[in-house]
């Protein structure tokens, strides 16, 4: 079974966020990109970068485009500017600048389990899932990356991708034996077991994360799709309301407004 459209942004969302969480201030007006004094180009390619990073989480390419091009003409032998450069080209769409930067990125870095998981994300988004699998297995290996079962629930999104559920679960229990009450592994086990047509046991997994973490739009809104496939009305309007109440503006609560229910 292909993921829906949901599962995608999903996806691309869980693969980028490792890019994403290295700068989280909040961002000013803009400005422009950091000019260079003759001595200090790589420092300056340095800040370019982390404007480029919070343009993007803003959703302002062009600026966040603007700058990640003026920290490649200071300091193209950076791999955290290459790796930047490779989402920020993503999100525009030029797959070809965003490949070449990824793969920069990768040789520049070596052994950097961090920029291995970016590009790992690329290739899993752009198709190419059996290399993305396999990269995310050797940073799951790498004794360098700290996080190995992010790097295992990656794969696991990255097959379910292609509608493989067994490969999938498999690692998300992986994922869940090194660190068992992780969410994001929890969700996507909860989906697997859902889109495998075993609600019973999605409707579990929904009330063992909930037991441990905070509630999301996502794990209530399979809570509730579980609960409905149990043919458990009064349950799945207790799922309803929470996502109405605690998550308004989520694109559940919206799915919910407007009748869709998958």
């Amino acid at each position: 079974m292909m993921l829906n459209s949901l599962g995608h942004r999903a996806l691309a969302a869980l693969l980028a966020a490792g890019i994403l969480a290295a700068c989280s201030h909040n961002p000013p007006a803009y400005q422009q990109p950091v000019r260079t004094y003759k001595k200090q180009p790589a420092q300056a390619a340095v800040a370019n970068t982390q404007l480029a990073i919070e343009y993007m989480k803003l959703g302002q390419l062009a600026n966040a485009r603007d700058c990640i091009e003026r920290a490649l003409k200071q300091n193209a032998s950076n791999p955290d500017v290459q790796s930047t450069a490779g989402l920020v080209y993503e999100r525009m769409n030029e797959m070809g600048k965003a490949e070449r930067a990824y793969e920069a990125a990768a040789r520049l870095s070596k052994n950097d389990p961090r920029i291995a998981n970016s590009y790992a994300g690329f290739l899993c988004r752009t198709g190419k899932v059996v290399a993305g699998e396999k990269m995310f297995n050797e940073v799951a290996r790498n004794p360098l990356y700290q996080t190995p079962a992010v790097a295992l629930v990656n794969a696991g999104v990255c097959v379910r991708s292609t509608g493989n559920l067994v490969d999938a679960d498999r690692y998300f229990t992986h994922a869940l034996a090194i660190q068992p009450n992780m969410p994001e592994a929890l969700l996507q086990q909860g989906n697997v077991a859902f889109d495998r047509g075993d609600a019973g046991q999605a409707r579990d997994i929904v009330q063992r994360y909930l037991a441990v973490n905070p509630a999301t739009p996502e794990i209530l809104w399979l809570g509730f799709r579980a609960q409905r496939k149990l043919g458990d009305p009064v349950a799945a309007a207790v799922y309803a309301r929470r996502v109405q109440a605690e998550f308004p503006n989520s694109e559940q609560a919206q799915n919910m407004r407007i009748g869709v229910d998958r």
